[in-house]
């Protein structure tokens, strides 16, 4: 699955010094606006100890941790949606990823200048904010113009509830609210993906906090938690230029050590990873044998032709059965072979909802 995310906030909040700590491709990372003009792609490893377990079990020839793709866009001024400053671009951008890590500058430091001179991060979400919410307004009122017709003049179900919902979101986004603050049935969530609205994309604040407060936050954060607590978003807190010190370091035991003295189990990027994963509703199955160990990112309830078609859609075409073993079956019997003799192998039909660690076989006939 191409799955992206894209990294944004103010000029000179951390966005590039943070990208270049999850990427191995490193963006530009200096102290002035706009240091980003071209969004910046790398690819993520997911970190998962389960792949690792299966290669130790396996031995395989191939290993293929599954990835996330990663984007560092061009920092955003007000007026943005009116093309101020890098604006259209900006949005554009936006509007390409799959979820949105937003960057907040939560820490003091008189050597890095703020865009508006002092650092206060609520005012800096509300300043993006406010930009995506208008560029949402506008898309909203157009597609209302067009469906109200439509409605009128017989339109299906499906159109008259677009029409309903787009005027929902306008409302919403009148009151100064992101779309995704407007609580939605299933349903419903489904036919507003058709408005491809920039503020109902699922939201990660990332707080961008000094060392010292890398463990537990500052008051900064504390402000942030409290402007976004009727939000469905999730909050991160991390050291962006501590995680660039520790990603220089080429010794494991050398990191660790690292993370030790900072009080911290493993590297924030790491859970920022695992995060954006929950952010993304996905999931992990894993193929592995002989010639391969490999991880495969599916979105929870995804049933099993479908988890096949991501491997290729000759598999989910053909798909005549599953060979399911759960993961820690695999890990305690340590083969897939004694998986089988101990009755540990399931054979599963075309309902079945894949599990988060299944390791799987595909049968299929095209």
């Amino acid at each position: 699955m191409a799955l992206k995310c894209g990294i944004v906030g103010l000029p000179n909040v951390g966005k590039s010094t943070l990208f270049n700590c999850l990427s191995s491709a490193k963006a530009q990372s200096a102290n002035f606006p706009f240091c980003t003009i071209e969004p910046n792609i790398g690819v993520i490893t997911v970190p998962d100890e389960r792949l690792i377990k299966l290669t130790e079990i396996d031995n395989p020839k191939k290993v293929v941790p599954t990835t996330i793709e990663i984007a560092d866009i061009a920092g955003l001024v007000k007026g943005a949606s009116k093309g101020e400053g890098l604006g259209n671009q900006f949005l554009g951008n936006i509007r390409e990823t799959d979820a949105i890590l937003h960057v907040l500058r939560c820490f003091e430091n008189e050597n890095i200048t703020h865009v508006d001179g002092s650092i206060d991060p609520v005012r800096d979400k509300e300043i993006i904010d406010i930009e995506l919410q208008l560029k949402d307004l506008e898309t909203v009122e157009g597609r209302i113009e067009k469906l109200e017709k439509q409605a009128r003049h017989g339109g299906d179900p499906k159109t008259k509830k677009l029409f309903e919902l787009a005027v929902r979101y306008k409302e919403v986004l009148e009151t100064g609210k992101s779309a995704r603050t407007l609580k939605l049935y299933d349903e419903e969530k489904e036919i507003a993906k058709e408005l491809f609205l920039l503020t109902n994309k699922p939201v990660m604040y990332v707080c961008n906090v000094d060392e010292a407060s890398a463990k537990s936050g500052n008051d900064f954060v504390e402000k942030v938690k409290e402007a976004i607590k009727d939000e469905d978003a999730e909050l991160l807190i991390i050291a962006a230029a501590t995680e660039a010190d520790i990603a220089e370091l080429e010794e494991y035991d050398e990191k660790q050590m690292f993370l030790e003295e900072l009080g911290l189990d493993e590297p924030g990027v790491n859970k920022l990873i695992h995060s954006a994963y929950k952010l993304l509703n996905l999931k992990t199955y894993f193929t592995s044998g002989a010639d391969e160990s490999r991880a495969w990112t599916f979105t929870e309830g995804t049933k099993a032709p479908q988890a096949a078609g991501i491997i290729h859609t000759d598999f989910e075409r053909g798909f005549i059965r599953a060979e399911v073993i759960k993961y820690n079956d695999y890990v305690t019997l340590g083969s897939e072979s004694a998986c089988r003799d101990a009755g540990k192998i399931a054979v599963e039909g075309k309902s079945y909802v894949v599990q988060d660690g299944d390791i799987m076989h595909f049968r299929f006939n095209v």
